[in-house]
């Protein structure tokens, strides 16, 4: 099974330098890996939920003109409630929460658990379509539950305060959420647009978050003077390159790169992750959690190398669909 949505007949596009196609996919390794610590920074002095959701209205804002500029069509009613139901679940389900949680849990094993997506989606179609997988993608999916185990076993001791047990299991729903975000885009009716899509995603979805704000307090907690130039810096940061700049070098390289060195965000991003989280926010990490991040990742590999099976034509995912999924979360 395929678990990172990459179409199949991806190939190089000619007239493509290996070297353009190395910065692209590192823009997307380092940008989006780069998220987590930026919301971790910005909510320092925001609200996490009006945060995001201030995040997704400019970033969909922007990308919703340019798609515009660039030709593409007014979404009809039936693609803004496609758009609408994806965005709640990958946007305030997911991110939102990812969000919330970070203000109990390092920004390093944010990522650790929400690189667990795939073994969600995997065992969510095991459930559903009753048919086993192969055994490789199996292996991966018992592996990414065991280091979860691990990584949520080990929280309730005085030397392990960052790993807080309630933030954990936010993110597990976060996680949970986004994967059901992600199926459901598979069958949504969302703008034939790419860029589109993902910009009608995160208007509707940074709508809902701020709308959720309100609900969690958020407003009346937000002091404008008290935000700090940090967390603005952030907070653009993630405007800027997580959702704008890296969502595009990612729909470049769907078009001009192999799709299995694309797929390699999935656990490219986690390293990154853990080592911004290290460097620049001085994130301890005890050696349960070094363990348990190792499972993790090697679970997501086991998965993107095992889980790739060729589908036919008529099988085969709307690109615009799972594009928007993949990204739109970050």
């Amino acid at each position: 099974m395929k678990t990172r949505s990459v179409p199949d007949q991806v190939s190089s596009i000619k007239g493509s330098t290996p070297w353009i196609v190395i910065i692209a996919l590192l823009s997307v390794y380092i940008f989006w890996g780069g998220t987590y610590l930026g919301m971790k920074v910005a909510i320092e002095t925001m609200p996490p939920f009006w945060m995001a959701g201030t995040r997704f209205l400019i970033a969909g804002g922007v990308l919703y003109v340019l798609a515009r500029m660039q030709g593409e069509g007014r979404p009809s009613a039936r693609e803004w409630r496609g758009a609408g139901i994806v965005g709640a679940l990958l946007l305030l389900g997911g991110n939102g929460m990812v969000a919330w949680a970070e203000q109990r849990v390092p920004s390093a094993i944010a990522s650790m658990l929400v690189a667990t997506v795939p073994l969600w989606i995997i065992a969510f179609n095991w459930a559903g379509s009753r048919k086993a997988p192969g055994i490789g993608t199996i292996a991966g999916v018992i592996l990414g539950f065991s280091g979860i185990v691990v990584l949520v076993s080990h929280t309730g001791g005085e030397s392990d305060k960052s790993l807080d047990a309630i933030g954990l299991i936010t993110l597990v729903i976060a996680s949970i959420c986004w994967s059901a975000g992600s199926m459901y885009s598979r069958r949504a009716r969302l703008p034939n647009s790419p860029m589109m899509s993902t910009a009608v995603q995160m208007l509707v979805g940074g709508a809902l978050l701020l709308i959720a704000s309100y609900f969690m307090g958020d407003w009346s907690k937000l002091h404008p003077s008290d935000i700090s130039l940090r967390s603005y810096l952030a907070l653009g940061y993630l405007i800027f390159f997580g959702s704008i700049c890296g969502y595009t070098a990612y729909i470049w390289l769907l078009k001009s790169a192999d799709p299995t060195w694309v797929s390699t965000y999935a656990f490219v991003n986690p390293i990154v992750a853990l080592f911004l989280g290290w460097c620049l926010a001085d994130e301890q990490l005890t050696v349960n959690s070094l363990v348990a991040s190792v499972i993790i990742i090697a679970a997501v590999i086991v998965i993107t190398v095992f889980g790739r099976k060729p589908q036919s034509s008529t099988t085969r995912i709307q690109p615009s669909n799972v594009t928007a999924a993949a990204t739109s979360k970050r």
